[in-house]
């Protein structure tokens, strides 16, 4: 489901979770930002520069929380690559975006 609320789509999913979009994307996050958010639970990754926060998605990932845990707090785009996502993995990774990186 979708609504807005204050300018901002909330959308939920099977799993109950919510995300907050918009038109723009609302967020900038610097990689020291980033480097912050680096355990389990506040688990922040970088991929394809856009920012990515996965604490809520570690207990799913089908290859374990470690795999994930262990870029927190960096930019995984070549790992997140190197595994060969499918699309249906990309398209959920999106529900997961916060913000965009800057330098």
């Amino acid at each position: 489901y979708q609504r807005r609320v204050h300018g901002r789509i909330w959308m939920g999913n099977a799993s109950g979770r919510h995300c907050a979009s918009s038109d723009k994307m609302a967020k900038e996050y610097t990689k020291a930002d980033v480097a912050k958010h680096n355990t389990e639970t506040d688990c922040w990754i970088i991929i394809d520069g856009f920012v990515y926060d996965v604490t809520q998605f570690l207990d799913d990932h089908p290859g374990g929380a470690p795999i994930i845990v262990d870029c927190a707090g960096k930019d995984a785009s070549n790992d997140f690559e190197d595994m060969g996502h499918s699309d249906a993995a990309r398209e959920q990774l999106k529900e997961y975006k916060i913000g965009k990186l800057i330098n």
